[in-house]
């Protein structure tokens, strides 16, 4: 019989599984106090609706470091795993249990410490960010609610419940990205968000039944080992046709989430929530959790699913870096930053870099989230000096209204610049190990492919312009002279401490030491990423499928002499990116008005965006589905209805005949019997008198009668 969830909850637990359960459940506790309580504890004092939702994600992140701590400092085993799991839905045919629980691996101890750390510098930040808005309590409840979301995600042992939780987590974007929703702006952008993102989450829902009906299970940690995946492997049907359709389905779940393309236009309107949601939504969780998901379906991914992965991935971290390049709105910048940099990761995962690709993510994760706290240190301090100028027509995010705030702002300035280091690939920095270990990957994968060369030209062209817009940002917001003077001179100090230790934290974290090899002096004498500890620490599942596990195989040879010559490149188109943006943003012996004149309708295209929202709007919505509605309602309105309706008449017909056939015919008869039994009845009441006299007479009578026929 199947354990029920009583007798799972009172069998004994590992100290690990006991505190993921408590760093899962305190942030939901805050969401529901603050939900009720919030609005009343703001009333008395705003510092109060902040104390309970930040103790609860900072007790989760001290926790979370107990278990980084055993799994990865102490153990350094990437075969360690820990699960603990309940019936959750139970028939009677032992196949159809469904299970959910919690799994702790070094994946997971690594994206607990990210989660809950980015969540808590979040909470931080927003103190000062958010201060003296009237939903202040509403709005760290609805952080609360996220990073509950996140973490079940992250913790979930099964497919089913990372979807329960992919959903919420789809729920807390929606409340976030429209938390001001009396802005139009924001309304929209909320429900672009998340009407975009059930179109990937339907892909990922019939993925989920796919891989239930023909593997058998939904357990992360089994799923690439059950017997059904062997079984129908050896077979040729699963691997050649339904772990492909399975793969490629999952995979749609991580094109919305991750903000891939063609689904990536709601991650750029996204940033009409708040700046802290926009570093929470794009550093540590919900953009992450596509990646994540492609991680823990690794191992039935089939060759072909990869290859759609990859070029996905790779289509995408060109393709939004294009974009980057021309936006003047220093979030927009950020939000097609972060498409192209997620499309990086899924392109390392379509290429079997898959250490590389986790790798990234963490290190996007804390350089992504500075950047981000770093616009919205800069945004904070435009909106005073708006403020104080009452003016409220000036765009405070559109970098050609600043220029010159490293003078008035050196700790932004210089959190930020190492944050822009580290996407931009420069050596020392994060990034430049982990974005150059999914370069050497994607490098090895078209060596060993020929055919698929342009994967590494996607990767290297959007380093060399992530490079070239990142200092873009650094040039035009913080050197040289002031756009807006009478801005410039309100702004009179540097932020609040409890914005800019954030950005301290987060830019310590964005340094390469912490990720470097294990050989420091080797790295400094010229090594690269490929003896990074992290790299070590994830290691590749137990691939299921015999082709992938080949292709595997068979690309590591080329992944190691890749290394050397990606760096190589790498350094390369960074450093000529960044000169690009120097000579034209900085030293201004490029003109950047030129340049843009004589890419002529390739700015053009690249400043609207290619006009995919226009494409979306009116083909798809209006010329598509709003045709196909009106052609829905035409046949609804005259066919359907003409049919109701003429059946209608038709009826009402042929009840006008049945009433007249009822009333001439059926009656007719029915009142002629009445008449006739009437008229025998009124015969027979002369003979049926009840006296006994008339009775005797009518016997004699008939005596009578009798014997004048027998005599004649």
């Amino acid at each position: 019989m199947p354990e029920t969830i009583t007798q799972a909850i009172t069998s004994e637990l590992s100290r690990n599984i006991q505190l993921s359960i408590w760093i899962l459940l305190l942030p939901l506790f805050s969401f529901l106090i603050q939900i009720i309580f919030g609005k009343k504890m703001q009333a008395v004092n705003p510092a109060f609706a902040t104390i309970l939702p930040f103790a609860a994600i900072f007790s989760g992140l001290a926790m979370s470091t107990v278990i980084f701590t055993d799994l990865v400092v102490n153990r350094y085993d990437p075969n360690h795993l820990e699960v603990w799991d309940f019936s959750w839905v139970f028939f009677a045919i032992p196949q159809m249990k469904i299970s959910m629980g919690i799994m702790i691996d070094n994946m997971t101890a690594i994206m607990l410490m990210v989660v809950t750390l980015i969540s808590s510098l979040v909470h931080l930040f927003s103190f000062e960010y958010m201060k003296g808005d009237p939903r202040f309590s509403r709005f760290y409840a609805f952080l609360s609610v996220f990073s509950f979301s996140m973490l079940g995600l992250v913790l979930s042992h099964s497919l089913f419940g990372l979807y329960i939780f992919w959903e919420l987590v789809g729920l807390s974007s929606f409340l976030l990205i429209g938390f001001w929703f009396e802005k139009d702006t924001a309304a929209d952008a909320c429900k672009k968000a998340f009407l975009t993102n059930r179109i990937g989450d339907i892909g990922m829902f019939l993925g989920i039944l796919i891989v239930f009906i023909t593997v058998g299970t939904l357990v992360l940690p089994s799923i690439g080992e059950s017997e059904g995946v062997y079984a129908l492997v050896e077979k040729g049907e699963l691997a050649g046709t339904m772990l492909t359709l399975a793969g490629i389905g999952l995979f749609c779940g991580a094109i919305g989430k991750s903000a891939q393309f063609p689904l990536h236009v709601w991650l750029p309107d996204a940033m009409e929530g708040p700046t802290p949601v926009s570093a929470l939504i794009h550093a540590a969780t919900m953009v992450a959790a596509g990646v994540y998901l492609v991680a823990r379906i690794f191992p039935i991914l089939t060759p072909d699913s990869m290859l759609v992965i990859a070029y996905i991935g790779g289509f995408t971290a060109f393709f939004a870096a294009t974009i980057a390049i021309t936006q003047n709105d220093i979030k927009k910048v950020l939000a097609y930053s972060t498409i192209s940099q997620l499309g990086y990761m899924i392109m390392g995962l379509g290429v079997g870099a898959y250490s590389a690709a986790f790798f990234h993510l963490v290190t996007h994760a804390m350089f992504k989230a500075c950047l981000f706290l770093g616009s919205g240190s800069v945004i904070h301090a435009m909106h005073h000096a708006l403020h104080h100028l009452h003016d409220h027509h000036t765009d405070p995010q559109d970098m050609r209204n600043m220029g010159g705030l490293k003078n008035k702002l050196p700790i932004t300035y210089g959190t930020f610049l190492i944050a822009t280091c580290a996407i931009a690939g420069v050596p020392f920095f994060s990034g430049f190990l982990s974005k150059d270990a999914i370069l050497a990957g994607s490098l090895a994968f078209s060596m060993s492919h020929t055919s698929h060369f342009i994967l590494p030209v996607f990767g290297f062209g959007a380093a060399l312009m992530t490079a070239f817009y990142m200092f873009r940002i650094i040039w035009m917001t913080f050197h040289g002279e002031p756009q807006k003077k009478e801005i410039y001179d309100e702004i009179h100090h540097e932020n609040p401490i409890q914005i800019t230790l954030p950005l301290m934290i987060l830019a310590g974290l964005s340094f390469w030491i912490w990720w470097a090899p294990k050989d420091i002096l080797s790295f400094i004498v010229g090594a690269n990423a490929e003896n990074s500890w992290f790299l070590h620490l994830i290691a590749l599942p137990k691939i299921a499928v015999a082709e992938t596990h080949e292709l595997l195989e068979h690309l590591e040879h080329y992944t190691h002499a890749a290394h050397i010559p990606a760096t190589v490149i790498s350094l390369i188109v960074a450093g000529t990116g960044i000169l690009a943006s120097y000579l034209m943003y900085q030293k201004k012996s490029l003109s950047a008005d030129d340049w843009a004149k004589r890419m002529g309708i390739l700015y053009t295209l690249s400043f609207n965006k290619y006009y995919v929202d226009e494409f979306y709007v009116n083909v798809l919505v209006k010329g598509f589905l709003l045709n196909l509605n009106n052609l829905l309602a035409w046949t609804d309105r005259v066919i359907v209805d003409g049919i109701v309706n003429l059946t209608a008449s038709l009826t009402v017909f042929v009840s006008k005949i049945s009433g007249l056939f009822d009333k001439y015919v059926v009656d007719l008869l029915v009142n002629a019997s009445g008449f006739s039994m009437r008229a025998a009845g009124m015969v027979l009441t002369f003979f049926q008198t009840g006296k006994a006299q008339n009775y005797f007479a009518f016997t004699v009578l008939g005596i009578l009668a009798l014997l004048t026929m027998i005599v004649m």
